[in-house]
């Protein structure tokens, strides 16, 4: 397997060219950075990773997380010290807040160091995306008291955070959770109750865990109205901020997974004796709304994980295909096996993955781009304008990306061929791993429904419309492009069948839910594929000199709108569709 090496020059350029950094870093929100020390700092970072981080990912593999009869956790042994470092470095504080020890970065520079370091290795990069989810709920909905005693070491990566939604009975349906939480009298609650899929709910990197949990409070509502979000630390902390008595929270067992084995899938249970001690976050019955603070900056690093794994499988396959001799290439010696990269399939399998990572790159950077102006803009229209194209970014950030991992990391596997079913070369393991992204933070169904549910709904389609108008203007500016009349064409016709598209659904939403839902996930992959193209075309427009970097992506823009775009046409059929063959068989005829 080949070892990782961090894509800094794909990084800059999709930093410079899709995301556009040098306008965010203009406003006054973000003036103390320049763009020399956020190269200089995603350098190191590339530095890092691979030196590090990325060493440690067989053994996350192989070794796996373990679970003990006595309810302790353990990472394997490689895990501990990496990780030490990393909270040494102080790169995962970057985004945060200076009050608490970050360096208020934009969101975008932090979203580039997340790439790397799932990139290097997924499973134990889930701490640091669990924590993450933590501290922005803390940080938007927690007390002055609950800020200044956690979110300093949670910032750092010294304590890590979790996220205590699902339950057995609940799965993605949060409004039936039944976790409880009753009032000790003295402002904190006793917590009660069983969560599930808890990543690292329990292990042995930090010496505390933050979890949220949502529980409802004695007369609450029924459904998502009366959810709660409390505070429960894996140890009750002393007068003096140091680490106390355990909580009564214990790890009952983790999953035995597909893949991400160096991550601790944890079932929780809360109160095993007298209840877990918690904090209400926010006030009562408002659970929900600090859950969605949560949970949008997570889909986005979520679609970014799908980008991150993508790129490790297809750096496999690259040097695999530059190694492997077989058979003989088009014009090559008689006689002579050719290096399997000479074939037109394998060069295919490599330029879809190429493209496709270029992509995904440049959409979930420039949706970071678009939450970072959000909180910069000094008006509170234009911040709203902003926060619109930001919300509409996530679905197609978490979902499309994750989707098109599947998809990206299984062609690396068959560049190995029969080597790459087998385990020892690797490239199955982020195959496999890859293959929960597309499960949580919310399933992709999930998310095409708030596509069209939420999203489409905004202006009444008209922040869709707007994106459309956008990108209208860089297929003209294509066509004017040598090389690129033909991928300009396309981009036009996608565009043209997204105004549809999007009309059509508009116009179904009020009168046929079921169409509307029926057509969600073909409507995603339409869209989201429609603006991946714009977004490739349009910063290779950007990029200016001509350089052997930049003329390869330009490349690969073209084989993107030329070669790629076109198959989003296909789900224009399903779009238009009414639901009634969904339902034409009975479900017990299934």
């Amino acid at each position: 397997m080949a070892d990782y090496r961090a894509p800094i020059a794909d990084i800059l350029y999709s930093l410079n060219h899709a995301a556009g950094i040098e306008q965010l870093l203009t406003t006054e929100r973000f003036s103390h950075v320049d763009l020399d020390t956020v190269e200089g700092v995603i350098e190191e970072v590339g530095r890092f990773m691979t030196e590090v981080i990325a060493p440690t990912n067989v053994d996350g593999d192989t070794i796996k997380a373990q679970w003990h009869p006595d309810n302790s956790v353990t990472t394997p042994d490689s895990f501990k010290p990496a990780y030490r470092q990393y909270v040494e470095s102080g790169f995962g504080a970057m985004p945060f807040d200076p009050e608490y020890g970050g360096a208020g970065f934009p969101w975008l520079t932090a979203l580039a160091v997340q790439e790397m370091l799932n990139s290097a290795n997924m499973a134990m990069a889930l701490c640091p995306l669990l924590t993450q989810g933590a501290i922005d709920a803390l940080e938007a909905h927690g007390s002055r008291e609950q800020q200044e005693t956690y979110l300093p070491k949670m910032l750092t990566g010294e304590w890590a955070g979790t996220m205590n939604l699902s339950e057995p009975q609940a799965g993605s349906d949060v409004g039936a959770v039944r976790t409880k939480a009753e009032p000790v009298g003295d402002g904190s609650w006793r917590i009660t109750g069983t969560k599930i899929w808890i990543t690292f709910g329990e292990h042995d990197m930090t010496e505390q865990i933050v979890h949220l949990v949502l529980a409802r409070t004695p007369g609450a509502p029924p459904g998502t109205k009366g959810i709660s979000m409390f505070l429960v630390p894996k140890f009750l902390l002393n007068a003096d901020g140091s680490l106390g008595e355990r909580n009564d929270v214990t790890c009952v067992s983790i999953e035995h997974k597909l893949g991400i084995h160096g991550s601790p899938t944890c079932v929780l249970s809360f109160g095993e004796g007298e209840g877990a001690i918690g904090w209400l976050v926010g006030e009562e019955n408002e659970g929900m709304r600090n859950m969605f603070t949560m949970m949008n900056n997570a889909r986005l690093s979520v679609g970014l994980q799908g980008l991150a794994i993508a790129e490790r499988a297809y750096q496999d396959g690259v040097q695999y295909a530059n190694e492997r001799r077989q058979g003989r290439a088009i014009g090559a010696p008689a006689g002579e096996q050719s290096l399997i990269i000479e074939h037109p399939d394998v060069r295919r399998l490599l330029m879809t993955q190429r493209a496709w990572i270029d992509a995904m790159r440049a959409l979930t950077y420039t949706n970071a781009a678009f939450l970072d102006m959000a909180k910069a803009a000094s008006d509170p229209d234009e911040s709203r304008s902003w926060r619109e194209k930001a919300d509409l970014y996530i679905p197609l950030s978490k979902a499309l990306c994750t989707d098109v991992a599947q998809e990206c990391t299984s062609m690396a596997v068959q560049i190995f061929g029969g080597m790459g079913y087998v385990e020892e070369t690797g490239v199955a393991r982020h195959y496999r791993d890859a293959r929960i992204l597309p499960i949580y933070e919310g399933t992709n169904g999930i998310q095409a429904a708030d596509l069209v549910g939420r999203k489409l709904g905004m202006r009444s389609g008209g922040v869709i419309a707007d994106e459309l108008d956008r990108f209208s203007t860089v297929a003209d500016q294509l066509h004017d492009t040598e090389g690129m009349t033909a991928a300009a064409a396309n981009l036009r016709h996608a565009i043209d069948t997204c105004r549809r598209a999007t009309e059509h659904l508009v116009a179904v939403s009020s009168t046929d839910p079921a169409s509307l839902l029926g057509a969600s996930v073909p409507y995603l992959r339409l869209l989201g594929t429609t603006v991946c193209a714009a977004l490739v075309a349009g910063a290779s427009l950007n990029a200016g000199t001509d350089t052997p970097h930049t003329t390869a992506k330009r490349a690969s823009a073209r084989f993107f709108c030329e070669q790629l775009l076109p198959a989003a046409e296909g789900w224009a059929g399903a779009v238009h569709a009414t639901a009634d063959d969904l339902f034409a068989i009975p479900a017990d005829v299934f």
